[in-house]
């Protein structure tokens, strides 16, 4: 859900850099997850609100800068069963990585290893023989099949 990339003041804040497609999104929760060297654990979320692009928090047991500087770099999720679920035609990141991409041919150009966000649509980080940047358009993404893995797009081998 977002990466915690630096303190914020003096007093136990954090800047967090949200991986949502809406930095609030994270304020619906009143725990996190954080992952550390030593693996996850459940922070109990103080106070928290938006900045900019980005969300400030202090997390429960954090009091002062050096203890939010500790968790510069620390990834922050929400337990799975937590998130609402996606509706007809929306797919959490999460769950597109990994998919193999078939085009219409049955060519295999690889397995989805990202997603950017580009302002103007998502675009599919496709890695196989070669890196393959695919807009997730409805032109060109014509099916996105999670139970067989496959993401299905209308996209010639040569581009």
């Amino acid at each position: 859900m977002g990466r915690i990339a630096a303190p914020f003041g003096v007093k136990g804040w954090a800047r967090i850099q949200p991986d949502t497609a809406e930095a609030q999104s994270l304020l619906a929760y009143k725990t996190w997850w954080v992952e550390s060297a030593s693996g996850w654990r459940e922070v109990a979320v103080a106070e928290a609100r938006v900045q900019g692009r980005d969300l400030v928090a202090r997390l429960g047991g954090c009091d002062d800068r050096d203890a939010a500087a500790a968790l510069r770099g620390m990834a922050v999720a929400v337990p799975r069963e937590a998130l609402p679920r996606a509706g007809d035609g929306e797919y959490y990141w999460v769950d597109m990585i990994g998919l193999a991409v078939v085009n219409g041919d049955a060519r295999e150009f690889g397995r989805i290893s990202g997603i950017l966000q580009t302002g103007a649509n998502d675009v599919l980080v496709v890695a196989g023989e070669r890196e393959r940047l695919i807009p997730f358009i409805a032109g060109v993404v014509r099916e996105v099949d999670l139970a067989s893995g496959v993401v299905r797009v209308e996209w010639d081998a040569d581009y």
